[in-house]
């Protein structure tokens, strides 16, 4: 892509759209169009069109998504699918109508099967059952993965899909009752020092700043409806599931430079994304870990010394999801950021000491 291209991120406000945004404005990219929610619902046919005709971008990166982890699915399985497939299908279309010369569309992990073989292949797509817990996300980026395909195949069009695994960092959502798995758990290991020392005045502004803590976890914490008369104590962290199941995390750093890679060596490597198994590449960093031994990382670098159980009739989850990553790494891209230092790195933002761009 040449630097002055014109390059629309939708979703830069988002983890992935503002670590995309970061990356192409340190990479000297000096034409980047960006759009809020209230500037440009994506989920308007209309209002997408008239974008597009209008400011005729070169390139996209499809980042805007409705994304959460598997209590967020399980109670709004409606929002997820519909608001997910609407911006996505207008995104796409316009993109197409309108020229654009490359597209890159973000998908996600689930997109696999529950049993997929390990770690899990692009050619893998659509041979076997979802996993329920979050399905309706699935469907959806499924549904986007096959129209760039299928755009492709019809129209000749330059449309890739990245499949990248779990991923944190800057601008990760910090909401217990939304947020995934890791910055869930920072903040949950977070809360329970700050509890132990007694820092109440710290919880509430935590709470003020990353939203509500559910009462489950307020109860472990021993935090009433006046946690300012509470003596300290030693709470602990309960977390969901028996902790068993294997994930694989990369910093969304690490995506957004993959992401800026392909689009712009994927050409000129003489492949075009019609050329790859379902128009896809993996985006990972290879290793996977349990969620007891991430959760036991995470502990150590918070620095909370106190007790930590998992409660097992709360859902797992697919036991395993681990990327097979080697299409990319063919093509020349690999991670960079350990997960402890990209966690040190979250948590710091979390502590409020880094500032989202």
């Amino acid at each position: 892509m040449n630097r002055n291209a014109r390059i629309y991120i939708a979703g830069h406000t988002g983890l992935v759209g503002s670590a995309l945004h970061r990356k192409l404005q340190a990479e000297g990219y000096t034409n980047l169009i960006t759009r809020t929610h209230v500037d440009l619902d994506l989920m308007r046919q209309v209002e997408v069109e008239t974008f597009f005709e209008n400011e005729r971008p070169e390139y996209v990166f499809l980042a805007a998504a409705k994304v959460g982890g598997i209590w967020a699915n399980h109670s709004y399985p409606a929002d997820f699918i519909y608001r997910n497939l609407a911006m996505q299908t207008n995104v796409i279309h316009a993109a197409w109508k309108t020229e654009v010369k490359g597209l890159l569309f973000l998908g996600s992990s689930c997109i696999y099967p529950r049993e997929c073989p390990q770690p899990m292949k692009e050619e893998y797509l659509l041979t076997g059952p979802l996993e329920v817990t979050n399905e309706p996300y699935a469907v959806a980026k499924i549904a986007g993965v096959k129209m760039c395909e299928f755009y492709n195949r019809q129209y000749g069009t330059n449309f890739m899909a990245v499949m990248p695994t779990n991923l944190y960092g800057l601008n990760d959502n910090f909401d217990l009752e939304t947020s995934h798995v890791l910055p869930a758990l920072i903040r949950k290991f977070h809360l329970a020092k700050l509890a132990a020392q007694g820092n109440w005045e710290a919880i509430k502004k935590n709470e003020s700043r990353f939203g509500r803590i559910p009462d489950d976890i307020r109860a472990a914490l021993g935090l009433t409806a006046d946690i300012s008369q509470l003596p300290p104590r030693s709470p602990q962290v309960v977390l969901w599931g028996s902790g068993s199941p294997r994930r694989e995390f990369l910093h969304v750093d690490d995506l957004a430079g993959a992401c800026l890679f392909l689009m712009d060596n994927l050409s000129a490597s003489g492949l075009q994304p019609r050329d790859l198994p379902n128009s896809i590449v993996n985006i990972g960093c290879g290793k996977d870990i349990t969620i007891k031994d991430l959760a036991l990382l995470i502990k150590e670098i918070v620095g909370f010394e106190g007790d930590m159980s998992f409660d097992a009739t709360k859902p797992d989850g697919t036991p395993q999801k681990l990327l097979d990553i080697s299409t990319v790494k063919a093509l020349g891209w690999s991670p960079r950021i350990s997960l402890r230092d990209g966690i040190k790195q979250t948590y710091e933002e979390c502590l409020g000491h880094v500032h989202p761009c």
